[in-house]
């Protein structure tokens, strides 16, 4: 029997993303993936939508999100998978995020314009056409406006932490993240760990009622996947994965590229159901 394959991380234009739901289902199929999950930046507005193309190519389809928390003081991504996009609280909350995110690029405008960029918050905004916009965005609209030769220019003249106008984002406490998640009825997994240096503080997130390590990730040199795979069976976590692909752009991670077994999906969802069956 074909190994089935599955891809856990991925966005579209409804956040960072530079594809749209359509091209995103299209380019699994052409994959061959059995399965994939939609984890656009603090919002899951896009979920709805890339469902209803899945369905139509008998793709199995994730509802998720990747929210940014603060844990001691430290930025990471919380993935939020199984996840019921009709919960009020969930709406609510990503909706705070969203306009914490739009707060931010108003004030990295404003201070690009002390310097002489002269950029507008709106020319961004109809740039990044969705409700959960970020420095990506912004350093497209340093490119496409002139003032940068690439997104890489841009990041490390103007957006990178510790540059003359960085301006930090205001996040969730990580444990109202895992709660948030929880009552949503979804997994709570920490995104990328080998990128955030914070393994000494993992013992926290356990505590708060993590759900698994995204061990499979573009990024991750295999040694890397090894570490955290051994990890998660020293803490009865889940092991998930993804390719963590933000459309087909050159230097950008590919959709399905990480070849992550369709067993590691069966799992998370004996996980859902025993998770569920314990409320009752």
């Amino acid at each position: 029997m074909k190994q089935k394959f599955i891809d856990l991380h991925l966005h579209t234009s409804f956040s960072d993303g530079i594809s749209s739901p359509e091209q995103v289902a299209e380019a699994a199929e052409d994959m061959n993936l059995s399965a994939i999950a939609l984890t656009d930046h603090d919002t899951i507005e896009g979920c709805s939508h890339l469902e209803k193309y899945c369905l139509n190519k008998g793709i199995e389809f994730i509802s998720g999100t990747e929210l940014s928390v603060d844990i001691e003081g430290n930025e990471m991504h919380l993935l939020g998978y199984f996840l019921d996009i009709e919960n009020q609280l969930l709406i609510e909350q990503t909706t705070i995020y969203q306009q914490n995110r739009i707060n931010r690029i108003i004030e990295l405008v404003e201070r690009l314009n002390k310097i002489g960029i002269d950029l507008t918050a709106d020319q961004v905004f109809n740039l990044a056409k969705c409700k959960a916009p970020g420095r990506p965005h912004l350093a497209r609209a340093l490119v496409k406006y002139g003032f940068c030769k690439s997104n890489n220019e841009a990041f490390s003249r103007f957006l990178r932490k510790g540059s003359p106008t960085w301006v930090p984002k205001i996040n969730a406490n990580y444990r109202d993240g895992i709660k948030l998640i929880h009552q949503a009825g979804g997994l709570a997994v920490m995104a990328h760990p080998g990128l955030n240096n914070i393994d000494n503080l993992i013992p926290n997130l356990v505590d708060a009622g993590l759900d698994g390590i995204e061990c499979w990730h573009t990024r991750h040199q295999k040694s890397t996947e090894k570490r955290y795979r051994e990890m998660t069976v020293k803490l009865s976590l889940l092991a998930t994965g993804g390719s963590d692909c933000h459309g087909p752009q050159k230097g950008l991670p590919i959709i399905g590229t990480k070849q992550v077994p369709y067993e590691i999906l069966e799992m998370m969802k004996q996980k859902v159901a025993s998770s569920a069956g314990s409320l009752l």
